[in-house]
């Protein structure tokens, strides 16, 4: 009887404690939430173009071809204009040869060129690759000798482009036509390209050398925290010590590098690139020179160093990414900035790779990008070598790139998670190099193994090994 009853209160307890699975009960579906689209403003600011004459042409500007038709690029004194140029429009119109997706609003500044008379001008939109237009809002007046700035809405959801036409005898200027919206803009910019205009025989004669740059303007980046250039940290430890021979630590205000004397070239530049360090207030000054600022006994590269080698004087951090004074793009021409580089990868594959990246800027995003080379032996426009004056500076074999593309913000190193994009390149220095870069797309790994520096060390450990190991492609 003991066993019995023993037996029946187990197994009521089991029956008890025991779940029983209910077949009306509703399941739990997670919610997901999908981020928004992220905004953007791109301003077309007619800087990057040249027309003279009033003749219709096409123009390729940095957000791509316009046409043009009875207007120029003007820059006379009687041209209102932000920067350098602005669009002289007489009794014709501007006209976009490309679409742009995802646009919410259009501005532009207008102005009465010189001391001509009142003008109407209107704004037209297009959502069939340019066959037909529609007027966008109503007419407005240039009445002013000074900008004003209009803005239209937009609410076509679809590829557009616009037009602003003019009637009447009388010319205005126009400029900084800026687009607004939410998503993928879907352009293509054509930024100006970090293209050495020489070709060898350089002269014979070596430009005067400078120093250091004051590093007193106001777009100077600050030397520690967001926007600094060396926010990722040191990948080499360089140091600015005499003994650091092969790795000295140079502060040039607008990057930081480590320079080898015995290469004659850096090691790696490292550089925060945004909207404000790339505005044109000045154009590209080729004032190639030697860098007077190093230790006694380390070897100077002169300007013409390069004379004669078949390969280019390639800028490591672009002349077109320091545009912000002349002291900034001066900075960019001192010759420790420079390395041999094939023409073809200067002037074509890494061209359209730094177009990209300043795309970037242009649509909402700032970049912090580490640049180097290593190995010895490159093959330029007049044959292969692996040094060039005199065995002074050495040829590299391979040009990489890492760059941290983040969406414009504060608290940089602490934004970046898993999912930020981190683009690295690593390109042979032939000048029978694919032009696509997208070809030569590798990982932070692979150019760490390479290099033996350790890149993105500001960083948490964990994080640096998921970002480093991903591919990261466009």
């Amino acid at each position: 009887m003991n066993k019995l009853f023993y037996f029946l209160a187990v197994m009521i307890t089991i029956s008890a404690c025991s779940k029983k699975s209910d077949s009306n009960s509703t399941p739990i579906i997670p919610i997901v939430t999908k981020a928004p689209p992220a905004p953007y403003t791109i301003k077309e600011d007619f800087e990057q173009g040249v027309k003279t004459s009033y003749a219709i042409a096409d123009v390729s500007l940095k957000t791509g071809s316009w046409s043009f038709e009875d207007a120029l690029l003007g820059k006379l004194a009687a041209d209102v204009k932000n920067d350098n140029q602005s669009v002289r429009l007489r009794t014709g119109k501007i006209s976009m040869n490309f679409d742009i997706d995802s646009i919410s609003m259009i501005k532009f500044s207008h102005a009465q060129y010189g001391n001509d008379a009142v003008s109407e001008l209107s704004l037209w939109v297009s959502s069939d690759q340019g066959l037909t237009y529609s007027q966008l809002g109503n007419s407005i007046n240039a009445a002013s000798k000074t900008f004003a700035t209009d803005s239209f809405k937009v609410t076509l959801q679809k590829k557009v482009r616009f037009q602003i036409r003019k009637v009447g005898t009388t010319r205005i200027n126009i400029d900084d036509f800026i687009f607004v919206g939410a998503g993928n803009p879907n352009i293509v910019f054509n930024a100006i390209p970090d293209v050495d205009p020489t070709t060898p025989p350089y002269t014979s004669t070596p430009a005067p050398g400078r120093g250091t740059p004051s590093g007193t303007g106001t777009d100077v980046q600050p030397t520690t925290g967001d926007n600094s250039n060396l926010l990722f940290g040191n990948p080499s430890n360089a140091l600015a010590d005499v003994v650091m021979k092969e790795n000295y630590l140079i502060d040039q205000k607008y990057y930081v590098q480590s320079y080898s004397s015995t290469r004659g070239t850096a090691n790696w530049v490292s550089w925060h690139l945004d909207e404000t360090s790339s505005t044109n207030a000045t154009a590209r000054l080729d004032n190639f020179g030697a860098f007077t600022g190093l230790p006694t006994g380390f070897y100077q590269v002169q300007s013409n160093s390069y004379s004669g080698s078949g390969f280019d004087r390639g800028h490591i951090c672009p002349s077109a990414d320091r545009t912000s004074s002349a002291e900034a793009n001066s900075a960019t021409f001192l010759m420790t900035n420079m390395i041999p580089q094939a023409p073809n990868n200067n002037q074509r594959t890494w061209a359209n790779l730094e177009n990209y990246l300043r795309a970037e800027v242009q649509k909402g995003n700032e970049v912090y990008i580490i640049m180097g080379s290593y190995g010895k032996g490159g093959s330029g426009s007049v044959g292969s070598a692996e040094t060039i004056n005199n065995g002074n500076i050495t040829v590299p074999n391979r040009v990489w790139k890492v760059a941290v593309i983040l969406t414009k913000g504060n608290g940089d190193l602490a934004r970046v998670d898993a999912n930020t994009r981190v683009l690295a390149v690593d390109t042979p220095n032939e000048n029978t190099i694919n032009s696509d870069w997208t070809t030569y797309i590798t990982t932070v790994d692979a150019i760490e193994k390479a290099t033996n520096y350790n890149l993105l060390s500001s960083l948490p450990v964990a994080l640096q090994t998921t970002l480093q190991s991903k591919i990261y492609k466009p």
